[in-house]
């Protein structure tokens, strides 16, 4: 059967260190790397974390943001940030995420209630950055 929803696929972020920031989302956030061993060993441009089955995030060196030249203009607008990207998890995966990051002493938002998604209102939410500067927002619905 062909599901023909549209689904996020990926978000680049642009990060200094590629294998630093796949540790920090494996050992932090709990995501599984992709392509680590290939880019370590140069025959992948840059590695991913896996954020479920049909959604990863590319960690992309922010040397590369002048290589960008798929579009007119696309290498001046290469390497800014987005204003954030929001996980969303079970509310015991929201838990263990938070105690993760407490772990690893990443500085946290206050727990919110109610922010909008995609969804709807999401019961809590807090964010965090990883260490490259790029916001999250973890939350969870049920």
């Amino acid at each position: 059967m062909t599901d023909n929803t549209t689904r996020l696929d990926h978000i680049v972020l642009w990060v200094r260190d590629p294998i630093a920031s796949a540790g920090f989302y494996e050992k932090a956030v709990g995501l599984e790397p992709v392509r680590l061993t290939d880019f370590s060993v140069g025959e992948a441009p840059f590695p991913s974390v896996r954020v479920n089955e049909e959604t990863i995030l590319d960690l992309m060196p922010s040397a590369m943001a002048e290589r960008m030249r798929m579009l007119p203009g696309a290498v001046e607008s290469s390497g800014h940030p987005v204003n954030h990207v929001c996980l969303s998890l079970p509310a015991d995966a929201f838990d263990a995420l938070r105690s993760r990051l407490e772990e690893q002493s990443v500085p946290m938002s206050d727990v919110s209630h109610d922010s909008f998604g995609a969804r709807g209102p999401a019961k809590r939410s807090f964010y965090f950055r990883d260490p490259d500067g790029n916001v999250f927002e973890a939350q969870h619905y049920d």
